[in-house]
């Protein structure tokens, strides 16, 4: 037999005192269960990036590990005899399967298209083991100083629960900022064989033979090994992953925090005509902007509020690329924009990458553009609606991702949409982007349900080309409504962010004076596809198309009850 059976306390002959060495275990109670939240956070953190619904995915994660703990406990009863080569074991394995987890769930995804599985099977595995930790602990603060199980069992969740509360806090202040996720999960699984190596190793070595001891030595000297070897490799196996998912042609990646901006194809954005792959920007998997889709969306969601009526001051919710930045910045009236946006590393990329400041015309470096980027997008729009101005914007542009449960629910609720109509001056107009009309009927008109909520009047109208787009034009209930079938009657001043010189650009379905400097100011600003913005007459019937397909009877999404 590799362990003696459970023996009296004067049995455990250990290196130090009978109270340092409980110390030592009930520290190493604390520093695993660290390590066990980590993991724990990792596969929700990465599973909501990569899959979406962050609720769903934290549900399947905590109910999945939870009832594994359970599985685990039951397990680990029969190895209760064998207390200290059984917690060797289980921390070794448990450092692997945990420190690893992160890089294989993001290879799933990358090179089998899918993070489910693996996400469930590693849900399993990791709180299976543990769940195995707390009986095997309990056998071994038991060898040292017999206690009645209720005394034994609060030292050991006291020190627990306080080791939860320390993992939880350090992944998303240290770990992720500092290590990111696949580097800080493998770091884990360092510090997580080291406590497991240090209590069998050395304080319970008189319990195995010499060989066990040697080879869980060699077992947990092989898991640190491969897992410190792996931290040197996560930045080729994120570059090899991104190609795989990315097509092989990423240009620039760039990580801030959870969220992470890539740029694939050329750098010239007018290089796919001649055959070149077009400049393609992803904020967090998510395709944002293509050269080659032209200016049509952009366009047709800034056009129509910016051409009904004052705007001088205009707020930019999100957009960091810059392109819905470049069109509000073409109207010679604009005198102030704000841009609230909280990805700062595609904030990096617009302003400093050539190919973006080809699309977006250099829009930042205008002097009216004023940008916000510290704490989450409501955060912002509640301290400007507090603000001594507040109400005093002309127009309110929405160029957010779209709506899901994962991160953007906030920003498609009743309650936002609240904070947007106190930021409107009389007569302000908002214009959002609700999402594929097409593609996701009842979100996007869930959208436009929870702006009338809020008070707002809308029209909506939808886009099939060059994808399906849905926006949703609305203003303040004491005001005019959005008149879409007006929108032909103005004319309105444009200028290039460049050189801030105004010229008059018709809005009228055919050619009009205009037409010629519009062209100019497209060309200035890195052109596209033939697709130009909504004219008028476009614009009456993309409204028509929307109304044509509306969906009724759907509830407002509010922060309590997301619809989304």
């Amino acid at each position: 037999m590799i362990d003696r059976p459970l023996a009296t306390p004067q049995d455990a002959r250990l290196p130090v005192p009978a109270g340092l060495g409980r110390g030592l275990v009930l520290a190493s109670v604390f520093v695993c269960a660290a390590c066990g939240l980590v993991y724990e956070l990792e596969l929700v953190a990465l599973a909501s990036y990569l899959v979406g619904d962050s609720v769903t995915q934290a549900s399947v994660v905590l109910s999945v590990m939870v009832f594994a703990m359970g599985v685990g406990s039951l397990l680990a009863k029969r190895l209760r005899c064998r207390a200290a080569t059984g917690f060797a074991a289980v921390e070794a394995l448990l450092a692997l399967v945990g420190g690893g987890s992160a890089m294989a769930l993001y290879a799933s995804f990358a090179w089998l298209g899918g993070a489910r599985v693996a996400l469930v099977g590693f849900s399993l595995a990791i709180g299976m083991l543990i769940g195995a930790e707390m009986p095997l602990l309990m056998t071994l603060i038991q060898r040292i100083r017999k206690q009645d199980a209720g005394g034994a069992v609060a030292d050991l969740f006291a020190a627990d629960y306080v080791g939860a509360l320390v993992g939880g806090l350090m992944f998303p202040f240290l770990l992720l900022p500092f290590f990111g996720q696949l580097t800080g999960a493998l770091l884990t699984g360092v510090v997580n064989a080291g406590a497991g190596g240090v209590v069998v190793l050395w304080l319970f070595r008189h319990d195995v033979t010499v060989r066990v001891r040697w080879g869980l030595l060699a077992t947990n000297g092989a898991v640190v090994l491969l897992l410190l070897a792996g931290t040197g490799f996560v930045a080729s196996f994120e570059r090899a992953a991104r190609d795989a998912v990315y097509g092989g042609h990423v240009r620039v990646a760039v990580r801030s925090g959870a969220q992470e901006a890539v740029l694939t194809g050329d750098r010239d954005p007018r290089a796919w005509r001649h055959g070149a792959r077009p400049l393609r920007f992803y904020v967090d998997g998510r395709l944002r902007v293509s050269s080659a889709e032209g200016e049509r969306y952009h366009a047709s969601l800034v056009r129509p509020a910016m051409t009904s009526g004052a705007h001088r001051r205009v707020l930019l919710l999100g957009g960091a690329d810059g392109l819905a930045l470049r069109e509000v910045l073409r109207y010679a009236r604009v005198r102030e924009v704000t841009v609230l946006e909280r990805d700062g590393a595609a904030l990096r990329l617009a302003r400093t990458d050539p190919g973006l400041r080809g699309l977006n015309g250099d829009a930042y470096e205008d002097p009216r553009v004023r940008v916000e980027h510290s704490g989450d997008t409501f955060e912002q729009l509640r301290r400007l609606a507090r603000a001594s101005d507040a109400g005093a914007y002309d127009v309110v542009l929405s160029d957010l991702p779209v709506p899901s449960v994962q991160d953007t629910a906030e920003l498609y609720s009743q309650e936002f949409y609240g904070l947007v109509a106190r930021a409107l001056a009389p007569g302000g107009r908002v214009a959002v982007h609700a999402g594929p009309a097409a593609g996701e009927p009842r979100t996007y008109w869930t959208v436009e349900t929870t702006l009338r909520s809020a008070g707002l009047r809308t029209s909506p109208y939808v886009l099939r080309r060059p994808r399906d787009f849905g926006f949703v034009l609305a203003s303040r209930g004491d005001s005019p409504g959005p008149p879409l079938t007006a929108a032909g009657t103005h004319t309105y001043p444009l200028t290039t962010p460049a050189t801030g010189r105004g010229v008059e650009a018709g809005t009228g379905a055919g050619p009009g004076p205009g037409a010629g400097a519009d062209e100019r100011v497209r060309k200035d600003t890195g052109g596209g596809s033939r697709l130009g913005a909504l004219t008028p007459r476009q614009l009456r019937f993309a409204g028509r198309r929307a109304e044509r397909d509306r969906l009724t009877g759907l509830p407002p999404s509010t922060l309590t009850r997301p619809r989304y």
